[in-house]
């Protein structure tokens, strides 16, 4: 079987013109081809592996007077791999289709090269570009979804780096979308033209340019907003008497849970998490009890998570199969958990310094995390969500905080897409808040509604906000910011209790 051009003078002609990447990219069916790769060492285990993770039964065959272990534990998991332990002669590539040299001696590469060429073979030669009729591309793969990446051989660093960003930015649920084509494809009635204008149409969405704002301009929208609020307020303030009675007699407490609540949303929705226990440890340092502090929160969450889902929903971010495997048992773990807070409320003296400790080590998590940020995720995606969900409700009602530590940053370190992660964590949020407030609210008698109140409020005005920055802003920088203030936070209710007790 001859894969190289018959008339040399094509590729005289490619070789001479410098006019950008010539390559023509192709995708080999490695399956139905026999492929023989010679060297059983680094190189060779790095090309090996290439192969067998696009093409799990690909045919293939190892040449080496030498080999790793690691190929060895590889012929005994794939069934199409088979090593041959001698030094390579050209009857090796008798029953080749594709060839690829592997080896540390530069000279047996030429030397297979020129064997592959006499049998009119396409071979690849690992870091020659010059000898390779062909290069292995950098993959990006979403199920049936596969790009490659060329660089022309000029930097596979490069291309490296360009597989990290799209692997990011391309999320796991186009290959959903991508089955939903297929099923809608086959169910198309019609001739080929009526069936390829359907799809063009569905499709459509994929290519539509997107309408983009200038952001000075919806800054510009917001301060006149802020502003115009502020006139509105100073004006009513100093000219109706009975306006500035009532402004007068607000609380402060509700003054510092609003400014608190827009600060700690904001947070959240640049990181996905930390509101709960943000929140929780600045309550708690203000003298609010374990109970009615958790109340506050999930009450202040029902609005800003509801906002901040709806958001997430019309901005396409929401995974419905992992919502419905979240939502149900995040609600009954919220509702199992604020009923065991609020049967221990009137030993709040005791359950809060147990409270401000949880915070403390929730607080050391999101620190952990900051540094350990560029960490490499796992290939594996979580499979007990639901689990996850129970126990990321009940440790959430009974801590006053803790589900997108929890839930967020276990689905995100299972290799799950960040943006979809956050939206439906965040709309399920809203679900299990719900279930969280109608308990605490139906068990617990609290004097600390003004701090409740300005939780809410100062909540709700950040969530719009919160949607659009996040991902925005050096998370890095939060996470570091919020772990400090957290601990310190904690530390310093553990030592007023301790210090009270003594």
């Amino acid at each position: 079987m001859s894969l190289l051009p018959k008339d040399s003078s094509i590729t005289k002609v490619q070789n001479q013109d410098t006019g950008g990447n010539q390559l023509f990219p192709v995708f080999l069916k490695l399956n139905d081809l026999h492929t023989v790769l010679v060297g059983g060492g680094n190189v060779g285990l790095e090309k090996l592996t290439a192969i067998l993770n696009n093409s799990t039964h690909a045919k293939v065959t190892v040449i080496s007077r030498e080999f790793l272990t690691e190929i060895h534990e590889l012929a005994a998991q794939y069934d199409g791999l088979t090593v041959i332990q001698k030094s390579f002669t050209d009857d090796d590539l008798n029953d080749a289709e594709v060839v690829i040299a592997a080896t540390n001696d530069s000279d047996l590469n030429k030397y297979i090269r020129q064997a592959a060429h006499d049998r009119k073979l396409l071979i690849n030669v690992a870091d020659k570009p010059e000898l390779c009729d062909f290069y292995l591309a950098s993959i990006v793969q979403k199920g049936d979804l596969k790009l490659a990446i060329s660089t022309n051989g000029k930097s596979p660093t490069i291309a490296k780096r360009l597989k990290e960003v799209l692997n990011e930015s391309i999320p796991d649920e186009l290959d959903t979308t991508l089955q939903q084509m297929s099923e809608l494809r086959n169910t198309l009635a019609g001739d080929f033209a009526d069936k390829v204008k359907t799809l063009n149409k569905v499709t459509s969405v994929l290519v539509e340019p997107k309408i983009t704002v200038n952001k000075n301009f919806i800054w510009l929208i917001w301060s006149t907003i802020i502003i115009s609020l502020a006139v509105v307020i100073s004006a009513l303030y100093y000219r109706e008497p009975q306006f500035k009675s009532f402004i007068e007699g607000v609380p402060p407490q509700f003054y510092y849970f609003l400014g608190a609540g827009f600060l700690f949303a904001l947070v959240d929705g640049a990181i996905g998490m930390s509101y709960g226990v943000t929140s929780t440890s600045f309550s708690l340092s203000m003298g609010i009890p374990p109970a009615s502090a958790s109340m506050g929160v999930h009450l202040s969450e029902i609005l800003s998570c509801g906002i901040a889902g709806w958001m997430h929903f019309r901005m396409g971010n929401i995974n419905w199969k992992l919502f419905k495997l979240l939502v149900i048992p995040g609600i009954i773990g919220a509702i199992t958990g604020a009923t065991l807070l609020s049967s221990l409320e009137h030993y709040s003296m005791y359950t809060k310094p147990v409270v401000s400790l949880y915070t403390l080590i929730l607080g050391w998590v999101i620190l952990s995390k900051a540094f350990n940020i560029k960490r490499k995720k796992s290939t594996d995606k979580v499979k007990r969500i639901s689990l996850l969900g129970l126990g990321g409700g009940f440790i959430d009602a009974v801590g006053g905080g803790g589900w997108g530590s929890i839930v967020l940053s276990t689905l995100i370190a299972g290799g799950r897409s960040p943006i979809f992660s956050l939206g439906t964590v965040k709309l399920a949020r809203f679900f299990v808040a719900i279930a969280g407030s109608i308990t605490f609210i139906s068990l617990v008698t609290s004097d600390h509604w003004p701090a409740v109140a300005g939780l809410i409020l100062g909540s709700a005005l950040a969530s719009p906000i919160a949607a659009r920055i996040s991902n925005k802003i050096s998370t890095k920088t939060i996470m570091v910011s919020v772990g400090i203030i957290v601990i310190l936070v904690s530390i310093k209710s553990i030592v007023a209790f301790i210090t009270k007790v003594l």
